[in-house]
């Protein structure tokens, strides 16, 4: 492979020539970009077979990450950086006449995520390779992904996210490694030659699910991972008497078409529960498949991998190693259930009870009818495990993986895995104190935190290279494969000549985005303002609506005070609603039609504008993160896992305005108040409020003018060109359904703490140096440390190459 300048360009001009049959000058950009992938593909490739084989040949342990997200956005310019080659192609391309950060633009975010739950598996994937581990990633190659928004008179449309329309260029199909998943049918007993009894499912439906792998490039190591995606084909087996060829193939489509199909009609809700197990079983599969291969036995299939289930999602790979074991294999009961519990572990995201996956025992019957009876038996012995250990029948109740005809996922997943983790330190003490505390009464030894963690060598290195270059300059470029040593900028934060280069180098990464949102939005923004950003899903608990009423807040007393006047600040907005999420909807046309009024009000335009990007993902993040000023934080206390954005912010130079939720906690604990801005009720707080019963919106919209005037806004036609129906459904949430989230009890401590960011950032030294004390401490949530912290209390992995 190339090594220097000019091998670089004689292998890109050969490439060139050989597959499309043109010369530079003739070539179109998406050629150029297609062979340029090829080429970083191909230079990788060569660690990534002498990765599988190092692993293989010597049975090393090695991990399979379950997740049905993998947000990796754009891997050209990540590939380059870890590979050590961005300078030789750079410099080649610009002595041919080309710009790298054209070529780069021609590559889309895979489709393969949505938000915090994906990036989160993404960076992981990019840690464990950089650290020289051994572990793969698992998912389905969605043909549409989540889904493009488009916003259209101020509302979300949601279009086909067509990111395989010219291919992929990162991925190599493996058809010999396909593997049948079995769908349907029905389970009867047979006797074997033994005489014993087995079970076997009969007429299923049968697909062929057939690998396409990437590699996942650690940082100049020679150590290059997989993230397998599966995608779902016709099988040559043959179809079941009573199913239609078109039925067939209509079904196959629908599981690699997109991510999260609506699940608010059963329908949908089949079809997510179709993709979960179709997921599982090709991954258990494949690595099984391997595993008997080269080792004639599965009793100590534990001892070479270990599968880690990132949310509730695929769960459903407890029983199905199950099935294989019993059924397959035919290990009996207790064999292949200590297998399997010596196998699995868990993450959980979420404390909220709707996020907690259910399905109905009718779904799982119908769909993987063995699969459901091995549920039901492990439901059986658990229940009689309980009784055993003398659990009370309350308790019991909470804990049982089948209850009210719905099975209960996490439950099962706390049952049958060896580890139970959080996500950051509030979450996990939440989980074992509240959510599951029979669970943790029960086995307080599978319960431990692992706080998120970001790959600051995409967050930090390939996403702000200025900043990058100026760090490397004062402290050298340890930190980027030891993050601990961020630290060593701690000496710098007070130098005014290092501030004043902070300063100037957040300006230039505020004016890149702010020529980004002339070119996709129209609006032309302040770069000396304040940015103050808040980018995520849209869900109620996030508070999105509490941003949106300061931003009204500050318009009224501007419109009734001629003397009231803000320095410059820029809100900036990303996020997508599910399309069956219509509250999350109606919050993004809210924010459209306060931009609309905004920055269309001659008196407040030069103090105030408001911006929601369309279509927010990675590639608008990596634009949006390293020009921020403040970093919106601002979930009810209690509700957030732990947001990664956050972590991010930080990085990048960006103070936190938020509530103690989170990692947040732990932000302030490294940083304190005077290098963050926090308020807002405590998660102990909350919970004590919400157990007094005391609390009612309307009272606060009585005693307090400023909040009267915002909510009364919502249906007096303020925002939305004189219809008052417009954001009805908004101020019925609040005020008639009990305020949920508290917006109204944090709104005074908000507005209180936001003034006081505002004014703090009119000190441009004391804000320089915050921001630079920010990035010092921030090494701690780099997905580094969470990933030795994995490896070494959970996963126990052995290094691809050793002595590495």
């Amino acid at each position: 492979m190339f090594t220097t300048t000019k091998s670089f360009i004689h292998e890109f001009k050969k490439r060139l020539t050989e597959k499309y049959g043109v010369g530079l000058d003739d070539s179109h950009i998406t050629e150029r970009y297609d062979i340029l992938g090829s080429m970083v593909r191909d230079y990788a490739n060569i660690n990534w077979r002498k990765s599988r084989d190092a692993v293989n040949k010597k049975g090393k342990k090695q991990l399979i990450y379950f997740s049905m997200e993998f947000l990796i956005g754009r891997l050209l310019t990540n590939n380059l950086i870890n590979l050590g080659i961005y300078n030789v192609v750079n410099k080649g391309l610009k002595q041919i006449g080309m710009n790298l950060h054209d070529l780069e633009e021609q590559e889309s975010d895979a489709g393969l995520g949505n938000g915090g739950l994906g990036r989160l598996a993404a960076c992981f994937l990019d840690s464990i390779a950089s650290l020289g581990y051994a572990g793969n990633g698992h998912c389905i190659r969605y043909e549409y992904g989540f889904f493009r928004q488009k916003i259209v008179d101020g509302k979300q449309v949601e279009l086909p996210d067509q990111w395989l329309v010219n291919g992929n260029v990162w991925e190599v199909r493996k058809p010999k490694h396909a593997v049948n998943v079995k769908f349907y049918g029905h389970a009867e007993t047979y006797q074997k030659r033994n005489g014993e009894f087995g079970i076997i499912t009969v007429n299923p439906t049968i697909v062929k699910a057939v690998p396409y792998d990437m590699s996942v490039v650690g940082y100049r190591n020679d150590v290059a991972n997989t993230l397998r995606l599966w995608s779902a084909e016709p099988s040559d087996e043959q179809l079941p008497r009573d199913e239609s060829f078109d039925d067939y193939l209509r079904t196959l489509r629908e599981i690699n078409h997109g991510l999260y199909p609506d699940d608010s009609t059963e329908k949908g809700k089949m079809l997510r529960l179709r993709q979960q197990y179709f997921l599982v079983s090709a991954g258990l599969q494949s690595a099984i498949r391997g595993h008997f291969r080269r080792h004639k036995t599965l009793r100590n299939f534990h001892e070479h991998y270990v599968f880690q289930l990132n949310d509730t999602h695929p769960i459903l790979a407890i029983p199905e190693l199950m099935r294989i074991l019993l059924d397959d294999y035919e290990y009996g009961w207790d064999e292949s259930w200590d297998i399997v519990t010596k196998t699995f572990a868990y993450t959980n995201h979420t404390i909220m009870v709707e996020a907690l996956e259910r399905w109905p025992v009718r779904y799982v019957h119908h769909l993987v009818p063995r699969n459901y009876m091995i549920i039901e038996e492990i439901h059986r012995r658990s229940q009689r495990e309980f009784v055993n250990k003398g659990i009370s029948e309350g308790d019991r109740q909470n804990m049982a993986i089948i209850r009210d005809g719905m099975i209960h996922m996490t439950n099962l997943a706390i049952y049958a895995s060896f580890s139970v983790n959080g996500v950051a330190a509030l979450h996990t003490e939440i989980l074992k104190a509240q959510t599951f505390k029979e669970f943790y009464s029960l086995y307080p030894e599978k319960f431990n935190n692992k706080t998120n963690g970001i790959t600051h060598r995409r967050w930090f290195v390939a996403s702000n290279p200025e900043l990058n270059k100026y760090l490397t300059s004062l402290i050298g470029d340890s930190y980027i494969t030891n993050p601990d040593d961020f630290e060593k900028l701690l000496p710098f934060v007070k130098d005014k000549k290092v501030q004043r280069k902070f300063l100037q180098i957040k300006r230039l990464k505020k004016q890149q985005l702010a020529a980004y949102i002339k070119r996709a939005n129209g609006i032309k923004i302040d770069v000396d303002s304040i940015f103050d950003v808040q980018i995520k899903r849209l869900h109620a608990y996030k508070r999105q609506l509490m941003n949106v009423f300061r931003i009204m807040m500050l318009y009224f007393r501007m419109k009734s005070d001629a003397d009231f006047r803000i320095h410059p600040v820029t809100f900036i907005f990303g996020a997508k609603a599910a399309p069956s999420y219509y509250f999350a909807k109606k919050v993004i046309e809210l924010i459209n039609g306060v931009a609309d009024v905004v920055n269309n009000d001659p008196e407040i335009s030069p103090f105030m504008k408001v911006v929601f990007i369309e279509n927010y993902g990675v590639k608008t993040a990596e634009i949006i993160i390293p020009a921020t000023d403040i970093s919106e934080q601002i979930s009810t206390a209690g509700k957030e896992a732990s947001g990664t954005g956050n972590m991010k912010f930080m990085m990048n130079g960006a103070l936190t305005l938020g509530t103690l939720d989170g990692a947040n906690v732990e932000i302030h604990e490294r940083v304190g108040d005077e290098h963050s801005f926090i308020f807002g009720l405590t998660e102990p707080e909350v919970k004590a409020l919400r157990e007094s019963g005391t609390y009612n919106p309307w009272d606060v919209y009585h005693n307090d003018h400023e909040i009267r005037r915002i909510l009364d806004s919502l249906i007096d036609g303020t925002w939305s060109q004189g219809n008052p129906h417009t954001f009805k459904a908004i101020f019925d949430e609040v005020m008639n359904k009990g305020d949920e989230y508290l917006i109204l009890k944090d709104l005074p401590a908000y507005f209180k703490r936001t003034d006081e960011i505002v004014t703090y950032y009119r000190k441009k030294s004391s804000w320089a140096e915050s921001a630079l004390y920010n990035i010092a401490k921030s090494g701690f949530f780099s997905s580094d440390r969470t990933i030795h912290q994995y490896i070494d209390e959970i996963w126990h992995i052995d290094k691809v190459k050793n002595g590495n």
